[in-house]
């Protein structure tokens, strides 16, 4: 705005409103439900019994009637006549034709219907062939400008399978527009659309952007969309492009939008969709290869000029003075934190007793990692009865017992199920074990309303207990009234410790009765041992010769040994020793925090991709296309002149002299693996391809493995399998 303003040399201001002069209404048709679903009235109102309504008839799956003629049409005044339509099969396709042909009957048309896919647009266009939109006078119109336009094309042009086979859609009023036709193509579909010649309209998203074609009714056939890594659904922004297309102001008192739905959605979801903010506008800026050498190869041009100019280094610089500003309020934060009696020396003492303390913690840690690798602690899971003390999420649960022993199944199969079972995030080895809890609905403000809610459920029995649902009995307080004996299923990486004693276990713990017992035997088991329930010594137990666990536990030792004649263990009460620790370590929390936030400040404040443009500088170099000074080489010069495809392959195919003995039409085909950007579904690309096109691409792949390995020897971030393998002969 202060560029526009300053260029202008006037003050620019930004007019906006909610306002819409046509409302929208908006609808949801579930794949084999009962027809429409209003869920979002003219007034801009959400019914979440409607949306609720359409998510369980998805559900269901079954075939049902289509009733959306009077729910459109009575939608204004609340009555619902249900005409009752039979249909025909099963699928979105079905589905569609007969949701076109309502719109038709009802009038509500044009009607534009976008999908994500190109293919798809053609297919559900060319499914409504048998069905005719437009009059005699129409048909003629529409030819006449049909053949005016294509007179502009060459005769070989006009024979084209697309030029031919889109006139006969175009007379019966239905329309295709995608990015794969002829633009000449796409100028007349957007012609007699604009005249109203054309009735249905299928497009993809592109036909939402940059131009002013409104229609009446717009149906989406799917809410997710392919962004290039995975489906998603689509963001607010462009669903509210794309649903803004309806309604045209001064001809209708309303828009009708129609989601076509085949999954479940959540109503966050698709409230989210609706109402959500706008697509926030975020700089996209990259260098290429291309740009770069075009800029090297003026005199006097300096290419980082450009990196400091872009959009991209102010929204960066715009970050720092926020970060600056929370920084601060975390240093200050620290700074109010008083250690002990506020001395430097005590501060001094305190952070010298912290640093053993955390080293301590660190060794222990790294002891309990070998001490608990399956091959030493298994032998003593197979017997149920054995007491155990558990950690769950950083918190102790004291002593419980082992009720039984797991191991994945499938980990050593070489199929499927030995694939699925080594991707799955639960660990291999998993022990289920009896723990005393509290549930945590008991605490104030704890867990929300509907966590209590599962919680109290069952007669508030939680069989499988959750450190979300419930927490560790707090010592020395009471709360014998509200402890409970549950379940958790946990990993070898939980236990902090195994005892040597075992209790017995009846057969079925279900019982609230059986477990009750339990927790007494292990009252009385930690009552008869007041020093500490005896352990599985490690070495003589266990088993665990390793060398480097002897080395840590001769660490943990020395430590341990410090730690009891430190002057701040010998001098003060264990309380407030624990006090002062837990402030100091607070203190020192915020003070790493606000120094974190500060390097990135810093690095906010610096020119971004520096470091890239450098590396970048060096793959040219590394490849010929620039010599040790920076001066364009016969490479570089021709690289310049590539903005298409890949400009560093091209460039490494022509000066391998590839194209030297190759055909115009195998030339063509090679270039075209260069731009075909379709997903690769098999697992050899080349099958079926005769052996005059086969060598080609396989010189194609050398050469692209070249450029990989040169990127990646000048550490610029590449996988050398996907950049090859991007390479798509499909076209």
């Amino acid at each position: 705005m202060s560029w526009i303003a300053k260029i202008h040399h006037q003050p620019c201001h930004v007019v906006y409103t909610n306002f819409r002069p046509t409302p929208l209404q908006h609808y949801v048709f579930a794949s084999g439900g009962d027809g429409l679903h209003l869920v979002v009235d003219e007034k801009g109102k959400f019914r979440e019994n409607n949306f609720q309504k359409a998510m369980a008839a998805l559900q269901g799956g079954k075939d049902m009637e289509l009733a959306i003629a009077d729910s459109i049409a009575n939608s204004g005044n609340g009555k619902s006549n249900k005409r009752k339509r039979s249909v025909g099969g099963k699928g979105g396709n079905t589905d569609l034709h007969r949701i076109v042909k309502l719109v038709m009957e009802r009038n509500l048309n044009p009607v534009i219907v976008f999908s994500f896919s190109k293919k798809d647009c053609e297919k559900y266009a060319l499914e409504l062939n048998r069905e005719d939109y437009t009059d005699d006078i129409e048909k003629d119109l529409i030819t006449q400008v049909y053949n005016n336009a294509i007179e502009s094309l060459g005769e070989d042009d006009r024979k084209l399978p697309q030029v031919e086979a889109l006139l006969p859609l175009l007379k019966k009023g239905i329309g295709i527009h995608h990015g794969g036709l002829l633009p000449i193509l796409k100028e007349i579909v957007e012609i007699l659309f604009s005249e109203g010649l054309i009735k249905a309209l299928f497009a993809t998203e592109t036909f939402a952007i940059g131009i002013n074609m409104p229609a009446k009714t717009v149906v989406f056939t799917n809410t997710r969309k392919w962004d290039g890594k995975d489906f998603r659904w689509v963001t607010s922004g462009e669903y509210i492009q794309m649903s803004g297309r309806a309604g045209r102001r001064g001809k209708d008192d309303r828009g009708i939008v129609i989601q076509m739905m085949d999954e479940k959605m959540e109503p966050s979801v698709c409230k989210g969709i609706l109402y959500g903010d706008p697509d926030p506008l975020n700089s996209s800026y990259r260098i290429s290869y291309n740009m770069l050498l075009n800029l090297m190869r003026v005199e006097d041009v300096d290419p980082e000029y450009l990196l400091r100019a872009s959009f991209h280094q102010y929204q960066q610089e715009c970050e720092a003075p926020a970060l600056e500003i929370k920084a601060d309020a975390l240093s200050s934060q620290a700074q109010s934190i008083l250690i002990g009696d506020g001395s430097k020396e005590q501060e001094e003492q305190v952070g010298e007793y912290y640093q053993l303390n955390q080293q301590l913690l660190l060794t222990e840690r790294k002891m309990l990692k070998i001490a608990r690798k399956p091959e030493y602690v298994v032998p003593f899971l197979h017997n149920p009865g054995r007491m155990l003390n558990c950690s769950i999420d950083g918190e102790n649960y004291g002593w419980g017992v082992l009720v039984s022993y797991k191991k994945k199944t499938g980990t050593g199969s070489g199929g499927s199920a030995g694939k699925l079972a080594i991707s799955s995030s639960i660990p291999e080895h998993t022990i289920d074990v009896l723990l005393p809890c509290v549930d945590r609905h008991f605490d104030d403000n704890a867990i929300d309303k509907d966590a209590k809610a599962e919680d109290l459920s069952n007669n508030g029995l939680l069989w499988r207990g959750t450190s979300r649902h419930c927490r560790p009995v707090k010592e020395g307080l009471d709360e014998e009234d509200v402890i409970s004996n549950r379940v958790f299923t946990i990993s070898l990486e939980n236990i902090d410790e195994l005892s040597a004693v075992r209790l017995f276990i009846p057969n079925d713990i279900h019982p609230d009765s059986a477990r009750t017992n339990l927790a007494k035997a292990v009252k009385e088991v930690k009552r008869r041992f007041p020093e500490g329930v005896p352990l599985l010594d490690d070495e003589k137990d266990l088993g665990i010769k390793s060398e480097d666990f002897k080395k840590l536990g001769s660490r943990s030792q020395a430590l341990k040994e410090r730690l009891s004649g430190h002057p701040f263990t010998t001098d003060m009460e264990p309380e407030e020793r624990e006090k002062i620790i837990l402030a100091y370590g607070k203190k020192l929390d915020l003070t790493e925090q606000a120094k974190v936030i500060r390097n990135e400040a810093r690095s906010c404040q610096g020119m971004v991709m520096k470091d890239e443009l450098k590396k970048m500088k060096r793959v040219l170099r590394q490849l010929g296309h620039v010599d040790a000074n920076g001066v364009i080489q016969t490479k570089g010069r021709t690289a310049c002149e590539i903005n298409t495809a890949n400009e560093l392959v091209v460039v490494e195919l022509m000066f391998c002299g590839v194209f030297n003995d190759l055909s115009v039409e195998q030339c063509m085909a090679l270039l075209s693996c260069l731009i075909f950007d379709e997903r690769i579904n098999d697992d050899n690309p080349c099958e079926g391809l005769k052996s005059y096109l086969t060598n080609p691409f396989y010189k194609l792949q050398d050469c692209a493995r070249t450029v990989a390995k040169a990127i990646i020897a000048c550490k610029i971030e590449l996988d050398e399998e996907e950049f090859v393998n991007g390479l798509n002969p499909g076209l």
